[in-house]
């Protein structure tokens, strides 16, 4: 069922889902919605299964113009949302009726929101998953962003008959100063100094931040005098840290696929969320944990998402229509 025309569509706005896995060792990315938490709280809101198709926006979201009746929610990043100029709540489920304009202007906090429909949004499904990687040209809407005048289509809706919101404990703090926890490695013994230096200076996110990762300004990380500027190229993962030979820190996020620098550190899972929020001008420092204490986060965050879903699939925060 076409649900939406694209009146505009934001400077980078494209379809996601929770990732393209398996096909890295041909040179595809995972891809996928970077802040996980909030895609899978707007899908649960939506009343969809959390690996529906959704729309990510990068600061500035589209102009839809609704061409049949349907339920929505937004997340993320802090954006004004208005339907026909009106101001709408975010994290909350909203309904739209055929010939409805909804609006999602610049993001005061964060860099990246997810509108989720009903239904989820209905792509071809390429190497199993919905998600676009712009780099190839494959996934989502023909592999690219958004463009004025698409029509979006949405799949079967289980009917809702309430209006859920995400309480306000639940939603996340967007700041413009973070602190993320990372795990030194795989290559820290590349590093003795430098290793100090990392984790103890504030970094700030230059305008090279894209999917790929984000290019970061603060001290420079020296290597050990005896080892390679390089490595052979290796396998990387979301959230490894690399140090290329000017010495200033690249966070590698979910469209990097090889990289042949050291990499000092790696993200642990939950705090991806976070540094996907990040925006060029904002304030990051890393926190040392060891592998112990990042299973455990690891396991609080899985909790947290499985208990977000009961939180809204239960009927808590319910607004009746």
């Amino acid at each position: 069922m076409k649900t939406f025309e694209v009146l505009e569509p934001g400077p980078f706005t494209t379809v996601q889902d929770s990732g393209r896995y398996g096909y890295q060792p041909f040179g595809i990315p995972v891809s996928g919605a970077l802040d996980k938490f909030s895609y899978v709280a707007a899908n649960v809101l939506a009343g969809n299964l959390d690996t529906a198709a959704a729309l990510e926006i990068t600061f500035i979201g589209p102009r839809l113009k609704a061409l049949s009746d349907a339920l929505l929610a937004v997340t993320g990043a802090t954006v004004p949302l208005f339907v026909n100029d009106r101001l709408q709540p975010m994290w909350t489920s909203f309904r739209v009726a055929a010939g409805d304009v909804v609006s999602i202007r610049a993001a005061s906090r964060g860099v990246r929101a997810y509108i989720a429909v009903a239904g989820g949004f209905v792509v071809p499904k390429v190497m199993g998953s919905y998600s676009t990687y712009t780099g190839g040209k494959i996934g989502g809407l023909e592999g690219r962003t958004l463009a004025k005048g698409d029509r979006l289509s949405s799949g079967p809706a289980k009917a809702l008959n309430r209006i859920v919101s995400l309480p306000e404990d639940f939603r996340p703090q967007l700041r413009t100063e973070i602190m993320v926890r990372a795990l030194p490695g795989p290559q820290d013994d590349y590093f003795d100094s430098g290793l100090d230096v990392f984790f103890s200076s504030e970094f700030t996110v230059t305008s090279k931040a894209d999917r790929m990762g984000y290019q970061l300004a603060g001290p420079t990380i020296e290597l050990k005098e005896s080892v390679p500027r390089s490595i052979i190229s290796e396998p990387s993962l979301s959230g490894a840290i690399q140090i290329p030979p000017d010495g200033k820190p690249i966070i590698l996020l979910v469209e990097q696929t090889v990289g042949g620098y050291a990499k000092i550190a790696t993200l642990i899972t939950p705090d991806l969320d976070v540094a996907a929020q990040a925006r060029p001008g904002d304030k990051v420092r890393f926190a040392r944990v060891d592998l112990a204490e990042a299973y455990r986060l690891h396991y609080d965050y899985r909790s947290r998402l499985s208990h977000l879903k009961e939180v809204i699939e239960s009927g808590h925060a319910v607004h009746p229509f």
